[in-house]
């Protein structure tokens, strides 16, 4: 890749102007949010307008699901969203503690929804990492989560280096990691805002967040 298309998946672009991008931002967020819910709300009002017998056939079952998705495409955009906010303002209270990368990692794959696809995982049962256990389980649920659209399989790959630990998480072509703006595409998992929201997490656990041929790269200081 070139310098520029690095800079750019890596969120180092140049800001062309602060407000403008800032609108653009948000007029994105509106739009993301806007969709599913509108969904949801359709959904929704047919269930309620069709026979009760039928609410419990193939057709409402369909509906449900289809408002189920809808409703949680909009949680994830949502909490996704409101942390970011939170971490640029500094109001998220950071609660760092000795972690073993297997366990978060654990906690974070039985989270992700029913049907994704498997993860092959390589990562050493002693490496220790100095995080917040919430905002890190965040992070590695939305790379898998990322990683995981529309591929057969995702890989996780950590090591220490250097005092760090290096998480890979390789997939699907990866996506620019700077904050969307309006006319940027749309995801349809929900996870439009995923990317940003870890970049953040990475650098108020003191690592960082790259994206790269190889996939997704995560580090974070080793305990």
């Amino acid at each position: 890749m070139s310098d520029t298309t690095d800079q750019v998946l890596n969120g180092e672009e140049e800001p062309s102007g602060p407000a403008s991008d800032r609108e653009r931002h948000l007029g994105f967020v509106a739009h993301e949010v806007r969709n599913p819910l509108s969904t949801a709300l359709w959904t929704a009002e047919l269930l309620t307008r069709i026979p009760s017998a039928e609410r419990g056939g193939a057709r409402g079952e369909k509906l449900a699901a289809i408002c189920l998705r809808s409703v949680g495409k909009v949680r994830t955009l949502l909490e996704d969203h409101l942390l970011a906010e939170r971490l640029d303002t500094g109001e998220y209270p950071l609660r760092p503690e000795r972690l073993l990368l297997v366990e978060v990692l654990a906690a974070a794959l039985e989270r992700l929804p029913a049907g994704h696809p498997p993860v092959q995982q390589e990562v050493p049962p002693g490496l220790a990492i100095q995080a917040d256990r919430l905002l890190l389980q965040r992070a590695l649920e939305g790379l898998v989560a990322v990683a995981g659209a529309e591929v057969p399989e995702v890989r996780l790959v950590a090591r220490l280096a250097g005092g760090r630990a290096e998480v890979l998480v390789s997939g699907a072509p990866v996506r620019a990691l700077h904050d969307p703006r309006k006319g940027d595409p749309s995801d349809q998992q929900g996870r439009a805002l995923s990317l940003p929201a870890i970049r953040r997490i990475a650098a108020a656990l003191g690592g960082g967040l790259q994206a790269g041929p190889q996939g997704y790269l995560l580090s974070i200081p080793a305990a």
